[in-house]
């Protein structure tokens, strides 16, 4: 096993084959079964896929041919992911009171991070959202979103904070657009035009 001292700066971020972002959700499918699913599908699809359905279901986007995300590895251990994906691929965000879209532009949205336990508070969070805005700009994107929590972090589980938290976002220059709870602000980064060809 490795820690986290010794790999600080050994740490690789690429996008995500199925068997990384399987080994790293274990064998619980990351939190309660969802294998990050809960904003493809609707309440009622995610607790009756719970577990395998939503594992099968992950597969078949991996099997499509392009990664729902990336993942940090350090040397052969995976270590993180973070998914991020157009907005339109997370219907369930359309159906939130506190999380519908701002508007109708066209938007790519951060949904969520699996941070291994060894490596929260060490910085991967952001590595993790500056890797996937630049990875969704070199797809075309013009606008990423997230939806962090804005909560102490002593006083909100690691674990549970699968959106990131709103200070991870302000550091890798996203802005505030809405606010509908207190707790759970829409942060955006506008992307430049400058990809390279």
């Amino acid at each position: 096993m490795v820690s986290s001292t010794e790999t600080a700066k050994a740490i690789e971020i690429q996008p995500a084959i199925w068997a990384d972002f399987e080994a790293l959700m274990g064998e619980k499918g990351g939190c309660g079964g969802c294998w990050c699913m809960l904003w493809r599908r609707t309440a009622k699809e995610m607790e009756a896929g719970k577990g395998e359905g939503n594992r099968q279901a992950m597969k078949a986007l991996f099997d499509q041919g392009e990664a729902p995300g990336l993942v940090a590895k350090a040397g052969t251990d995976v270590i993180g992911w973070i998914q991020i994906d157009r907005r339109a691929a997370f219907p369930r965000l359309a159906s939130s009171r506190v999380l519908k879209p701002v508007d109708e532009l066209d938007v790519w949205s951060v949904s969520c991070f699996f941070i291994d336990k060894r490596f929260r508070r060490t910085g991967l969070s952001l590595k993790l959202l500056n890797a996937a805005v630049d990875w969704a700009h070199s797809r075309g994107a013009a606008i990423v979103e997230g939806y962090p929590i804005d909560t102490p972090r002593q006083k909100f589980p690691s674990f549970y904070a699968w959106t990131g938290f709103l200070g991870t976002f302000r550091q890798a220059g996203f802005a505030e657009v809405a606010r509908r709870s207190d707790t759970r602000p829409i942060m955006r980064k506008a992307l430049g035009d400058d990809r390279e060809d």
